[in-house]
């Protein structure tokens, strides 16, 4: 996000050619990664979607339409916007809307598969100082002085989206430094905040956006500015290849657990995601944070998304389950990216502000399928080749 991402939904990583033109990567034709269409668009029917609540329909077409005033040039989406404005929000009038104006496209994964991994995201809330103190003592950096970034679709537009980050070294553009240097040599940048807990640090980066309570009650406000330009590395994968919790066992919950349990190696820990994202204050305000298409997000209303896949913007009709088994079935709007949540059949679904919808977005790791509601007449997408990549867990 701007905000949330999680934050890697907001981490764009060096390209595979500039990764070894400047990392220095060399390999065989074995190690090339494979290309495949990350998804495809199955026709469906509006009889085919599976049924709403008509609570559920009102608030996932009005979370879709608060991004309308960001769309009104978008040449898909733009005159649709155009003919929601004046759609009363009841659920009959939103129904008729949705099927006179929009086809209904299944998605499906590489391998023609229709289920895929539905996770979930929030707002934390984490005590802090806007000074350093002897309780709250870890930085939250704002952008590094020194870091120069790279736009590459210029020169080649199938890259549009795309940066490097780096630093100058003589005339040479290396590699930022990954999270460990910066956590242990610290960086040349402004501090936004300081937290009492690596380990918030670290949620507050994954979520990528959050509030920082204060002893004089103000809860300030910070988002996602940029990131370091490394890879995004689950945690919680380092800790199950470590073998100190099991796959299906990886939650936020079961990480702090085991981070409380384990203060000396914290740091151990944190350094096995090179990826380290920046910060940057928002004004104070009760909306939702802004997500990549810089609109409110809202709660259990607003998706990230794989943007290669599904444009911001577009409606989506999400039917999952709840980490209790409870049936999830709602229109939802995609409004928001990250660098964890790409490829396929995916979606990762904002749960608000707070403990309580962290505790949702910590356990949500569910299967799930989507639809794609799509202006009639427009063209769909057109799927890019991509590397095959690992999924990605918590």
């Amino acid at each position: 996000m701007n905000s949330r991402f999680k934050a890697w939904r907001h981490s764009l990583a060096w390209t595979l050619p500039m990764v070894a033109l400047l990392a220095g990567c060399t390999g065989g034709d074995n190690n090339k990664p494979k290309t495949h269409a990350l998804a495809t668009y199955s026709s469906a029917t509006w009889e085919a979607l599976p049924a709403v609540s008509d609570t559920d329909l009102v608030a996932g077409f009005g979370s879709w339409r608060s991004a309308c005033t960001r769309l009104k040039a978008d040449p898909v989406w733009g005159a649709t916007c155009a003919a929601a404005a004046n759609v009363p929000q009841t659920a009959s009038d939103i129904r008729g809307f949705l099927k006179q104006n929009l086809d209904v496209y299944g998605l499906r994964a590489a391998d023609n598969k229709a289920d895929g991994l539905i996770t979930g995201y929030y707002e934390p809330v984490y005590p802090g100082s806007l000074t350093q103190t002897s309780v709250a003592n870890v930085p939250v950096y704002g952008v590094p002085e020194d870091m120069i970034i790279v736009s590459l679709d210029s020169l080649y537009p199938e890259l549009k989206g795309k940066r490097l980050r780096g630093r100058l070294e003589g005339r040479v553009l290396k590699p930022y430094d990954d999270a460990a240097t910066i956590e242990s040599k610290g960086v040349k940048a402004p501090v936004v905040a300081w937290l009492t807990d690596p380990m918030n640090l670290q949620f507050l980066q994954i979520q990528g956006s959050g509030r920082i309570q204060l002893d004089n009650g103000r809860q300030l406000r910070i988002a996602y500015a940029d990131q370091n330009g490394h890879p995004y590395r689950p945690i919680g994968r380092w800790l199950v290849e470590q073998g100190e919790l099991k796959k299906e066992d990886v939650t936020m919950g079961a990480i702090s657990d085991w981070a409380k349990a384990n203060p000396t190696r914290i740091p151990e820990l944190l350094g096995s995601n090179p990826s380290y994202v920046f910060f940057t204050r928002n004004p104070d305000s009760n909306e939702g944070p802004r997500g990549s298409l810089n609109v409110p997000l809202t709660a259990g209303y607003s998706a990230a998304v794989d943007r290669k896949v599904i444009p911001l913007g577009s409606l989506l009709w999400l039917s999952t389950t709840k980490p209790d088994g409870t049936a999830l079935v709602r229109p939802v709007a995609a409004q928001d990216t990250g660098g964890a949540i790409t490829g396929e059949v995916r979606a990762d679904l904002f749960w608000g502000t707070g403990d309580a919808a962290g505790k949702l977005a910590g356990d949500m790791k569910q299967q799930g399928q989507i639809w794609m509601l799509w202006p009639k007449g427009a063209a769909l997408p057109q799927v890019p080749q991509v590397a095959d990549a690992q999924k990605t867990t918590p």
